[in-house]
């Protein structure tokens, strides 16, 4: 029991339903971030938020930080599960919880801090872009980096006190940092390219996307590769790092 209290615990706020390519592949998006971000000796807990399935508020301070996954719902709707995100985020805040947040995760962060998040006037970006990166922030940012992109949604007014960290041609807020405990990156860092290939089919499927802009993208995607190991390393270092 003892050695149990010592682990470092982390919890991931699931927002997406798996789809049966990453469920049987990856073990389901909770997966694929517990194989980016997991180490030998943590507990990584899964909450299917978008279910209904919530950290009880004495939980909270049993974990060391908190990782908020993608989903397929706008993260300026008004779903029921999106309210109660929003009032956890806002908990999580309030105590200094380390909190990282991916696509969705880093568009529902800027609403929960007061910033607002829309629809992107110029439409989808799925493919593989290159972000310009701070050399101000704390966490050693190269000057480039390339990442795997999928959303039409963006953060369009910041949080207040929140500093962007990472900008694009396509996207103004491509990461923020709020204080020394919550970032968002507006890009997946923890997907696969196979990954996003079966996302642009589904995609395509549901006429979300249409079929030519699906190919253009999928040849784009062929040709470039994310820098997954350093989004790896700055992941890490900001969810396990010193506040």
């Amino acid at each position: 029991m003892e050695e149990e209290m010592e682990k470092k615990r982390f919890g991931v706020l699931l927002c997406a339903e798996d789809s049966e390519l990453v469920r049987k592949k990856y073990g389901g998006y909770f997966g694929v971030f517990v194989r980016m971000l997991a180490e030998e000796g943590e507990r990584w807990d899964v909450y299917r938020v978008a279910r209904g399935e919530f950290p009880d508020d004495d939980e909270l301070a049993l974990y060391n930080g908190f990782v908020i996954t993608g989903s397929c719902n706008d993260a300026h709707g008004n779903d029921p599960w999106i309210h109660q995100l929003l009032n956890l985020l806002q908990k999580l805040n309030s105590i200094n919880k380390k909190v990282l947040g991916i696509c969705f995760g880093h568009q529902i962060l800027g609403r929960a801090l007061g910033g607002k998040v829309c629809r992107s006037p110029s439409g989808w970006d799925i493919g593989i872009r290159t972000v310009n990166l701070s050399s101000s922030s704390s966490l050693k940012l190269p000057s480039k980096l390339s990442i795997i992109e999928c959303h039409r949604d963006e953060i369009w007014e910041l949080p207040p006190k929140a500093e962007v960290i990472a900008w694009s041609e396509k996207t103004g807020i491509e990461m923020f940092r709020y204080g020394d405990h919550i970032m968002g990156i507006q890009g997946h860092p923890e997907y696969t390219k196979d990954i996003l290939f079966h996302l642009i089919d589904r995609l395509t499927q549901h006429n979300y996307i249409h079929q030519d802009f699906a190919m253009e993208s999928r040849l784009k995607v062929a040709m470039w590769e994310p820098d997954k190991d350093s989004w790896k390393r700055i992941c890490v270092s900001f969810l396990k790092g010193p506040l």
